[in-house]
């Protein structure tokens, strides 16, 4: 039997303190707009899901969500410089983008099983352009194994670019768009019947993702979500 998630005392501990400066650096480099905060449950275990256009919407989220959740990453982070001490101080959960990995699955439904949010860019990856790609299964699968509900959050902003051009002084705004709590339908079915329902609800992820987005974030999903309307 696994054992139940704890955050380590260490990471418990720098999380307050660094968030507070990267709330406070962001503020003063960029105009930061943040709706549907009203939408974020007080307690309880729930999956926050969003676009993936770079390395700053983590730091964006964590800096700005109302309470304080846990964070998966590529594990190539724990590789680069600056990036691996800051995602070892907070304390997130590496991930090996494109292979099942069940020791990370495993850790990220502890997470959940334990009452705590977990953030999860359902992409895999990021994109370096706005628009959207289509989703990997996994987010799917651990609200499947979970029964946790999803808030989709869309990011405006996070561009590449967007160290440079706050560093220059040029006020990059940054948004954070949090819809409303939803669930997915259950995933039966076996074998390839049940990988293509976990991908259709993957993808009915990113299209609450998508309807918070400006058009030209939207990607794949643009096209659906005018043919919905």
């Amino acid at each position: 039997m696994a054992k139940p998630y704890q955050v380590p005392l260490f990471n418990r501990l720098i999380r307050p303190p660094l968030r507070g400066c990267f709330r406070l650096l962001m503020k003063i480099l960029s105009p930061i707009t943040i709706t549907g905060e009203e939408n974020v449950p007080h307690s309880g275990p729930y999956i926050i899901a969003i676009n993936h256009v770079s390395t700053y919407e983590a730091p964006f989220i964590l800096s700005y969500w109302p309470v304080l959740p846990e964070s998966m990453g590529a594990v190539d982070i724990w590789r680069k410089p600056g990036q691996n001490i800051l995602v070892r101080l907070y304390g997130a959960i590496p991930v090996h983008r494109g292979e099942f990995d069940r020791q990370t699955l495993e850790k990220a439904l502890s997470v959940l099983e334990a009452g705590k949010p977990l953030l999860i860019a359902p992409e895999g990856g990021r994109t370096h352009a706005p628009g959207m790609r289509r989703a990997q299964p996994g987010v799917a699968y651990l609200a499947e194994k979970s029964g946790a509900p999803i808030i989709p959050a869309g990011i405006v902003g996070t561009t590449d670019d967007y160290a440079r051009r706050a560093f220059s002084f040029q006020r990059p705004p940054l948004e954070m768009h949090i819809g409303k709590l939803f669930k997915l339908p259950p995933a039966g079915g076996r074998g390839d019947e049940r990988r293509q329902i976990l991908q259709q609800n993957a993808d009915l992820v990113m299209k609450h993702i998508a309807a918070l987005l400006p058009l030209d974030y939207r990607g794949v999903y643009a096209e659906e979500l005018l043919e919905a309307h």
